[in-house]
């Protein structure tokens, strides 16, 4: 399988993207204060649940906060009245949450599921509008590619889909994005940086967290689905790569097309996807299905590209996922897109391997090597902590775990070891939560361990195991070979030395001196000898 008890050559773990400045200061922190008016109507500043846990100087502040909460603000839990906030505060708040539902370290498991299922649906904006936009973007009239345009399926935040029909017959999706959403993104961003610049300069427990790499991330992520040319990229990359999956054996997953005639900036056009989508309550339930074969696929499908290739879909929860029995599965919506280092993948590998066959003190050291844990802390410890982690979960059935119980350890472990966010791996976790929640809704028993297994393995043996070091070591041998012919080819200038005269009287003083001093003792020595 591969030794991995030796050294791993690591990177340092890369700096967080650079916190950009407010642009507009006065208008950033008017938002803001909308923002906290609306959490406060919602009960989500400082709900209910937890007033009695906290100091005594901060209850009355609570209590007043309490006063402003609506009658939305009175049902519900915690995490289910947050989702309800940020759906009404836009698309920013609505990726803040999601982001957010990968964090159930921080905060609970409850708390994450609650926002891991933020709707982002939205009323759809006039058919007329979209068909006004398709045709301004892609410079063309509209019925000269499409001969049907139907009215939307489905509209979030951002953008809507539209189903439309080619000239050649062939069904497709296109997919518009909002008016004015850019100016509205881009206020919303303002604002996060603001608090995060508050967060990090007034709350000293939330620079852990990282905040302003935080939203910088998400900034980041917006700012690529705000231009359809990108998301078409990213969907034929994909494709591409899930086609060479499927033909190699490896695949379990697929993707529509691209219809390049269709993209703009403002459009994306792709063939239909076939099956239905799982957010159809019907999908599960389709004649033929394999539940549990349909939740290992997604798994390593998603494991296979972040593992194999590097390059992942990041966005991967039932709104983006179409089903067809027995176990196929179909992916849209390619507007976050995770991508992957040979470090980091490694790092992923050896960390679920490492789980897989117990073997923590690998894990540990993998963690120091990678730069996530700081060095002044011991190795030996954290495996101990690793241990009581993994020990309950592994070769267990998700209903046997207590995942609230096991991830308040983890973010005890996290802070207790000054680990901090890591801005890389935000999507990898974002993504790595959302498939785990899919699988589990599939079946509720679905064993994440042993789905992940199969590809770990393959990866291992690929790029750990003896053939792994046999190329390795070639290369490094066709690396020297290449070095020597190109000195071979382009010899290196021989150096010339060029005597200067000496000038200094001081130095020819010395010289001189030593000289003289040198003769006299070696002719001493030399006369004692004689005696």
């Amino acid at each position: 399988m591969g030794d991995l008890t030796g050294t791993a050559r690591y990177r340092t773990a890369p700096t967080p993207p650079a916190a950009l400045p407010v642009r507009d200061p006065l208008g950033a922190s008017w938002r803001l204060i909308g923002w906290l008016g609306v959490l406060a109507r919602y009960d989500a500043l400082s709900p209910r649940e937890i007033t009695g846990q906290l100091p005594g100087w901060a209850r009355p502040l609570a209590w007043v906060l309490h006063l402003f909460a609506r009658r939305e603000g009175r049902v519900g839990r915690p995490g289910q009245r947050l989702a309800h906030a940020f759906e009404h505060l836009g698309p920013v708040a609505i990726k803040l949450g999601q982001v957010m539902a990968t964090r159930a370290d921080i905060f609970g498991a409850e708390f994450a599921t609650d926002l891991g299922r933020l709707k982002d649906r939205l009323e759809p904006f006039p058919t007329a509008e979209a068909r006004a936009e398709v045709a301004r973007s892609l410079g063309r009239p509209l019925d000269s590619l499409f001969t049907d345009f139907g009215d939307p399926i489905g509209a979030a935040s951002l953008a809507q889909a539209h189903p439309a029909w080619l000239a050649d017959g062939r069904k497709v999706a296109v997919k518009v994005l909002r008016p004015g959403v850019e100016r509205r993104v881009a206020k919303g961003l303002d604002s996060m940086r603001l608090a995060a610049r508050l967060a990090d300069r007034f709350v000293p427990l939330s620079r852990r967290l990282e905040p302003r790499a935080f939203v910088e991330t998400i900034a980041r992520a917006l700012q690529l689905e705000l231009d359809m040319r990108l998301e078409a990229a990213a969907a034929s990359e994909l494709k591409d790569i899930m086609d060479a999956d499927l033909a190699g054996g490896s695949g379990h997953m697929s993707a529509p097309a691209v219809v390049w005639e269709g993209v703009g900036k403002r459009v994306l056009t792709l063939e239909w996807a076939v099956g239905m989508a799982m957010t159809d309550p019907a999908a599960a339930d389709q004649p033929g299905l394999d539940r549990n074969a349909l939740a290992d696929n997604i798994v390593r499908a998603f494991l296979g590209q972040a593992l194999d290739h590097g390059t992942f879909h990041a966005d991967l929860h039932e709104g983006n996922l179409f089903a067809r029995a027995p176990a196929e599965v179909v992916a849209v919506d390619f507007g976050i897109i995770g991508r992957l280092g040979p470090s980091e993948r490694r790092y992923l590998a050896e960390i679920l391997w490492g789980f897989l066959s117990r073997d923590y003190d690998r894990i540990a050291r993998v963690h120091f090597e990678a730069g996530y844990v700081p060095p002044h802390h011991s190795v030996e410890a954290f495996a101990q902590a690793l241990r009581a982690v993994g020990e309950p979960v592994i070769g267990k059935q998700a209903s046997q775990v207590s995942m609230g119980r096991l991830l308040g350890q983890l973010f005890e472990i996290t802070a207790l070891f000054d680990m901090h966010l890591r801005p890389e791996l935000i999507l990898l976790q974002k993504t790595m939560v959302s498939v785990e929640g899919v699988a589990r809704r599939l079946n509720p028993d679905h064993d994440l361990w042993a789905a992940a297994q199969p590809v770990v393995e393959r990866w291992i043996r690929r790029e750990l195991g003896p053939q792994a070091q046999v190329r390795e070591a070639v290369d490094e041998v066709v690396a020297a070979l290449k070095a020597l012919s190109q000195w071979a080819q382009r010899p290196p200038e021989p150096a010339q030395v060029v005597v200067q005269p000496v000038t200094s009287p001081w130095i020819v003083a010395g010289v001189t001196l030593a000289v003289v001093t040198g003769t006299g003792a070696l002719v001493l020595s030399l006369w004692q000898a004689m005696l």
